[in-house]
């Protein structure tokens, strides 16, 4: 059966796809970018922080999808108080990313394939996290902004897959889940390795150059990471895992 959906997420839209449910998403973020032949043609209807309330109610969806993170609490409630059906998750985890594949697969009437992906999420996160046990620990902090930096605490997903995968995260323990750090913050906490995403800051080798004279570290310590891999949540996730597994293991051999 044909249903009409919003995604305000990149990687829903990009998980949709891959339900077999691309077809009928009416409306996308202008940040919904994969997979790129898909949604060329599909209706944009402003940011994940910016979305177009007025025309999304138009477009009369059966599902709106929303990630707590990207999207905000009062478009989501000014969405429900319109009447739209709305399904909104926070998944911190590998874990947390199969049970929220599975739902939407349920709601999307997907259910096969979205266990066929859940299960792959679950069976590699088996396994990176028994190939990191006995295995030296990597000290890693991982910049997701450059002015200011901003760091990712132990409360997010993307700490979750570099810890499974044997990192300890320096700035695990901050209150905030991405908070502000000053250079001399990266010094005190003794990283081994910082890790420079490419989203949604695009950092570049001359940020390297950059951040080690600010700092004094040397610039063997910093390494650009594919911010996707790393962030998204949902198809990517089973490529985002053996992914964060290279990410340390390669810190782990260079030092």
């Amino acid at each position: 059966m044909a249903m009409r959906i919003v995604s305000l997420c990149p990687s829903l839209t990009e998980l949709v796809f891959d339900l077999g449910r691309g077809s009928d998403l009416v409306g996308v973020t202008r940040f919904c970018v994969h997979p790129p032949e898909g949604v060329r043609g599909i209706e944009t209807v402003g940011g994940t922080k910016s979305p177009k309330i007025e025309r999304i109610v138009e477009l009369a969806p059966d599902l709106v999808l929303l990630n707590e993170e990207e999207n905000r609490v009062e478009d989501a409630e000014e969405l429900r108080s319109a009447g739209l059906r709305c399904h909104s998750s926070l998944p911190r985890n590998p874990a947390d990313t199969s049970a929220m594949v599975r739902s939407i697969g349920q709601a999307l009437g997907r259910e096969d394939e979205a266990e066929g992906i859940a299960r792959e999420i679950d069976r590699r996160s088996h396994r990176v996290r028994e190939s990191a046990t006995g295995k030296r620990r990597v000290r890693f902090a991982y910049l997701i902004w450059r002015r200011p930096l901003m760091t990712a605490s132990g409360d997010t997903f993307i700490s979750s897959l570099l810890t499974q995968a044997g990192g300890d995260n320096v700035f695990a323990g901050h209150a905030r889940r991405y908070p502000v750090v000053e250079p001399q913050d990266l010094v005190r906490a003794r990283p081994e390795v910082i890790l420079l995403s490419t989203e949604p800051f695009p950092f570049q080798a001359e940020h390297i150059d950059e951040i080690s004279r600010d700092t004094a570290l040397a610039p063997e310590m910093f390494c650009i990471v594919d911010g996707e891999l790393l962030s998204w949540h949902g198809s990517r996730t089973p490529a985002g895992i053996d992914y964060a597994e290279r990410v340390i293991e390669e810190a782990r051999e260079a030092r």
